[in-house]
């Protein structure tokens, strides 16, 4: 991977975003409502933001990105 990963998280709102690309992107929903992922052109993860992260105590959340659709 030549890009960095940007990390971001904002305590207030309980909200995660893990930045893999810098692109043009689009929306795709994911398997969990609190899970939500962007895509490239061609389907590939640019990014993903979990909302509420603050409530994942004790096991953690599992989930493909690869699935996003």
């Amino acid at each position: 991977m030549d890009e960095p990963v940007k990390v971001w998280y904002d305590p207030e709102a309980a909200y995660l975003e893990v930045t893999l690309h810098d692109r043009a992107r689009v929306y795709r929903d994911t398997a969990l409502d609190q899970v939500m992922a962007e895509v490239d052109a061609d389907g590939q993860i640019i990014d993903f933001s979990i909302l509420k992260v603050s409530t994942l105590k004790g096991a953690p959340l599992d989930l493909s990105l690869a699935g996003a659709e």
